[in-house]
C-alpha cells in the first residue's frame, strides 16, 4: 500500500524522482526537450506529493499557481516498475484535494503527445482536453487538460 506524503520541492525523494523524470523526457522529447525543460524547474514549487512503497519513493507530482483560482499540475512521474499499481491516480487525487483546500477551483496541466500513458491517466481521472494555454499555445506536441476541483 502506498503512503502519500505532502511535501515541497526540497524533499530528497521528490528530487530523485524528478531526476529520473527529466532523463525520461529528454529521450521522449528529443530536440524539443530544451523548450519544455525551461518550464519544469522545481525551485518555485511549494506543493509536492510523493508516494512511498516500503519507504521507497516511487511516484510524485506537484502543483503551482498558474493564475488566480487556477492551479497547474506539474512533474507527475511514476517509476516504470511501479506503473499500473494506482500510484499516479492517488498522487493526482491528493494534488486536486490540496488545490481545493487552498481555494483553487480548477487544475490545468500540459503533457506531450509522446506520453500516451500520461494522456490515458488524465482522461481516466476526469480531465478534459482544452485549447493549449500559455507557453504551450501553438505547440504541436503539447496536449492540455483541465478539471474542476
Amino acid at each position: 500500500m502506498f503512503k502519500i506524503v505532502r511535501t515541497d520541492s526540497e524533499n530528497p525523494g521528490f528530487i530523485k524522482l524528478i531526476q529520473q523524470l527529466d532523463a525520461d523526457l529528454a529521450i521522449r522529447d528529443g530536440i524539443d526537450n530544451a523548450f519544455y525543460a525551461q518550464y519544469n524547474k522545481i525551485d518555485t514549487i511549494k506543493h509536492a506529493v510523493v508516494a512511498y512503497l516500503d519507504n521507497k519513493p516511487v511516484a510524485c507530482g506537484a502543483i503551482k499557481q498558474f493564475a488566480p483560482g487556477i492551479m497547474e499540475v506539474k512533474r507527475m512521474f511514476t517509476l516504470p516498475e511501479n506503473r499500473g499499481q494506482g500510484a499516479a491516480l492517488k498522487i493526482l487525487a491528493e494534488l486536486e484535494d490540496w488545490a481545493h483546500e487552498l481555494s483553487y477551483q480548477v487544475c490545468i496541466l500540459e503533457t506531450g503527445k509522446r506520453q500516451p500513458e500520461a494522456i490515458g491517466l488524465y482522461k481516466k481521472a476526469g480531465y478534459k482536453i482544452i485549447t493549449n494555454y500559455g507557453q504551450y499555445a501553438g505547440i504541436e506536441n503539447s496536449v492540455c487538460f483541465e478539471k474542476p476541483v
